[in-house]
C-alpha cells in the first residue's frame, strides 16, 4: 500500500532491557520499521514486515513488496534458516490469511516457530483474527500488543504499528481514502505572493520530501486554481515507489487546454466536474485521454466516497486554501504536512493555506494530535493528526443481533455478489488475486504466470512481429505485483498504441476466460467459493472500468462477472439459470 508518511520510522536501540517488555517492544517497531521499506509498491494492500529472534538477537526478517510476492514471514524464515527452532517471530500487523491462503502461517510453523507476538489485529474485519486462530491452533505462543502484553513501552511499539498501517486502518473505519493535506507556506502563513507567484516557498531539501509524499500516495488532488497558476505536472521524479495519478477538482470546468496534466502518456489524469459542466471541453479533455467524472453535486466527500469505491488507500492534497477549506469542514483530511520556510512575504491579500472554515474564536481552532517537528534543510516539517486513530478492532453485531434489530436483514438470502479489489470477501474472484498460474504459450509449452492479470496485459503484445512487443511481454510476465503488471500494461497500451496486437479487441475476453478457467480449476478452494455462489449474479463492482466491471451506477457491461458466472455453470455442469441467461445476454 502507499502509506503517506515521509520517512521510516525510527526504531532507536534506547529501549529499557530491564522491563519485560523491552525485547518484545524493540522487535516490534523494527519489524514496522522494514514494513515501511513496501510504501508506495503495496497499494492499495497492508505493509507487513517480520522479524525473527532467539534469544534477544535478530535472526531473519523480511517484509512484503507487494500483494502476490514473497511474504514477509517466509523470506524472514528463509533468512533464519534452522535457528528458527524455538524461535520467536515479531510481526507488525497480523497475516492477511486471504482467500485460504495460509502461507504466512504455515511458513512460520513448519520451521519451529513457537511464540508470535503481534503489532495489531488485522483492520479488515473479514480478515480479522484468522491468522491468529491458525496460529494458535497449531500451538504457537501468541501475544498481541495492546491486549496480552500492557506497559507504557508496549503503547511505543503499538503507535508504530499503526502509523505504518494508518491508512488502512482509517480507510476501513471511514469509508474514505486516508487523506493528507500538504503545504508550504513562509513564517507569516502565506502559500504565495499577493500576484500569486509560488515557486519557490520551500527547499529543495522540502521538495524532494514531497516528491517522497507523492510516491508513497495512489493519488494527488488539486483544483483548477492550481492548474491554470502553476501548471504541475504533478510527479514522484525523485520519491521512488509507484506515479500518483493526478486529479483534478473543478466544478466550472475553468482549464486551461494547454496544461502539463493533459499529458496522460505516464500517469492518468483525472477531472472530477459539475455535471453538465463545459461538455465541448470534457470532449477535449476526452480526445487528450483524461478521464471525465461528472457529480451531480460536486463536494469533496462525495468524490472522496467514490475513489474509496474504485479502491484508491492513500490520497495526497496539494491544493489551494479554499479547496484544502472544503475538505477539512467535509471531514476527510486525516493528516497535515506543514512546511514552514523561513522568509516573510507579507500581503493583505496573500493566499493562506486553508480558507474560511467559519470559526469565530480560538476555543474552535483544531488541534493536530501526536504532532511532530522535523527540520529539512532550512524549514520546519510539522506534521500531526487531524482525527484520532480508529479503534482497529471495532465491535461489529453478530448476525442473531443485526436480525433482532431488523428482522429483514438476512444475510443468507444475497441475490447479487459484487467483488473488487483482492482485500474484499469475494477478493479472489479477482483478477488481481495473487494466484498463479500455468498457461501454454505459442508453442505449446507451458509457463507459469503470476496472476490472472499479468497474462491478460501480457497478452495485449503477444504474436507481434516486432522485437521490442516481446520485450513488453517478457518486462510484464516479470513484474513483481499484479498492480505492477496493470500499471506497465495499461501505460505501455498507451504509449504505443501501434504495437499493441491488432485483434486486441476481438480477442480479450477469450484471453480472460482462458485464465480465469485455468485459475479456478487448478486452486480447490476457489472453485469451492465460486460453486457456492450458484444461485448468485457476480458483479464486478469497480465503477470506472464499464467493460469488466458493473460501472457506477450499474451502466458497466460486467463482462468479468459474466465470465465466472459461465465458469460456475460449467464447473455445476448444469446450464445458466433463466435469470444468469437474461443477465448475459445484456
Amino acid at each position: 500500500m502507499a502509506a503517506s508518511f515521509p520517512s521510516p520510522i525510527i526504531c532507536k536501540a534506547t529501549t529499557n532491557n530491564n522491563h519485560p517488555h523491552a525485547l518484545d517492544s524493540f522487535h516490534v517497531r523494527r519489524a514496522a520499521e522494514i514494513a515501511d521499506k513496501s510504501a508506495g509498491f503495496t497499494s492499495p494492500h497492508p505493509n507487513f514486515g517480520c522479524v525473527i529472534a532467539t534469544a534477544g538477537k535478530v535472526v531473519g526478517e523480511g517484509y512484503l513488496y507487494a500483494q502476490g510476492t514473497k511474504p514477509a514471514e517466509v523470506q524472514a524464515v528463509e533468512a533464519a534458516g534452522e535457528l528458527c527452532r524455538g524461535a520467536t517471530a515479531y510481526l507488525n500487523m497480523e497475516p492477511g490469511d486471504c482467500h485460504g491462503d495460509r502461507t504466512a502461517v504455515s511458513a512460520l510453523v513448519k520451521a519451529g516457530i513457537t511464540r508470535a507476538v503481534v503489532g495489531i489485529r488485522h483492520p479488515l474485519q473479514h480478515l480479522r483474527s484468522h491468522a491468529l486462530r491458525a496460529m494458535r491452533s497449531e500451538g504457537l505462543q501468541v501475544d498481541v500488543l495492546g491486549e496480552d502484553l500492557k506497559s507504557k513501552i508496549v503503547e511505543e511499539a503499538l503507535k508504530s504499528c499503526l502509523i505504518v498501517n494508518a491508512p488502512l486502518i482509517y480507510r476501513a473505519a471511514s469509508r474514505v481514502p486516508f487523506s493528507v493535506l500538504k503545504y508550504a507556506m513562509t513564517l507569516d502563513g502565506k502559500i504565495a505572493a499577493s500576484s500569486g507567484h509560488a515557486s519557490w516557498i520551500s527547499s529543495k531539501e522540502s521538495r524532494y520530501r514531497v516528491f517522497e509524499l507523492r510516491g508513497r500516495s495512489d493519488a494527488i488532488v488539486v483544483g483548477g486554481n492550481t492548474v491554470r497558476k502553476d501548471n504541475p505536472r504533478l510527479t514522484a521524479r525523485h520519491g521512488g515507489g509507484h506515479v500518483p495519478i493526478r486529479i483534478v477538482m473543478s466544478r466550472t470546468l475553468n482549464l486551461p487546454e494547454v496544461a502539463n496534466l493533459w499529458d496522460v502518456s505516464s500517469v492518468p489524469t483525472i477531472v472530477v466536474t459539475q455535471r453538465g459542466a463545459r461538455k465541448s471541453f470534457q470532449k477535449f479533455l476526452a480526445s487528450k485521454g483524461v478521464e471525465v467524472v461528472e457529480f451531480d453535486i460536486l463536494n469533496t466527500r462525495d468524490v472522496m466516497e467514490y475513489f474509496y469505491d474504485r479502491g484508491y488507500l492513500s490520497i495526497l492534497w496539494e491544493c489551494g486554501g479554499t479547496l484544502a477549506a472544503s475538505a477539512i469542514s467535509s471531514g476527510i483530511i486525516h493528516k497535515v504536512f506543514a512546511f514552514v520556510a523561513p522568509k516573510i512575504i507579507g500581503g493583505k491579500n496573500a493566499p493562506t493555506p486553508v480558507g474560511e472554515l467559519g470559526m469565530v474564536e480560538m476555543t474552535q481552532a483544531l488541534d493536530l494530535i501526536d504532532f511532530s517537528y522535523e527540520q529539512i534543510g532550512p524549514d520546519m516539517l510539522i506534521s500531526g493528526f487531524l482525527q484520532p486513530f480508529p479503534d482497529p478492532t471495532p465491535v461489529i453485531p453478530s448476525v442473531d443481533e443485526t436480525y433482532a434489530i431488523d428482522p429483514s436483514v438476512t444475510p443468507y438470502e444475497s441475490i447479487i455478489i459484487f467483488f473488487y479489489k483482492t482485500w474484499d470477501l469475494y477478493g479472489a474472484f479477482s483478477n488481481f488475486s495473487p494466484h498463479p498460474i500455468q498457461m501454454p504459450d505459442e508453442n505449446g509449452d507451458y509457463q507459469t504466470w503470476s496472476s490472472v492479470e499479468h497474462y491478460y496485459q501480457a497478452h495485449k503484445f503477444v504474436g507481434v512481429n516486432d522485437p521490442v512487443p516481446r520485450d513488453f511481454v517478457e518486462d510484464i510476465k516479470s513484474a513483481k505485483s499484479p498492480e505492477e503488471a496493470a500499471r506497465m500494461g495499461r501505460t505501455i497500451q498507451r504509449q504505443h498504441p501501434d504495437l499493441v496486437r491488432s485483434d486486441w479487441d476481438a480477442v480479450k475476453i477469450d484471453v480472460m476466460y482462458r485464465a480465469l478457467k485455468c485459475k479456478f480449476s487448478i486452486y480447490p478452494h476457489l472453485n469451492s467459493m465460486l460453486v457456492s455462489t450458484a444461485g448468485s449474479v457476480l458483479v464486478e463492482a469497480s465503477p470506472h472500468d464499464l467493460f469488466w466491471g458493473g460501472g457506477r451506477d450499474g451502466e458497466g457491461l460486467n463482462y468479468l462477472g459474466r465470465l465466472l458466472m459461465q465458469l460456475r455453470s460449467e464447473f455445476l455442469g448444469e446450464s445458466l439459470t433463466s435469470s444468469e441467461s437474461s443477465f448475459l445476454a445484456l
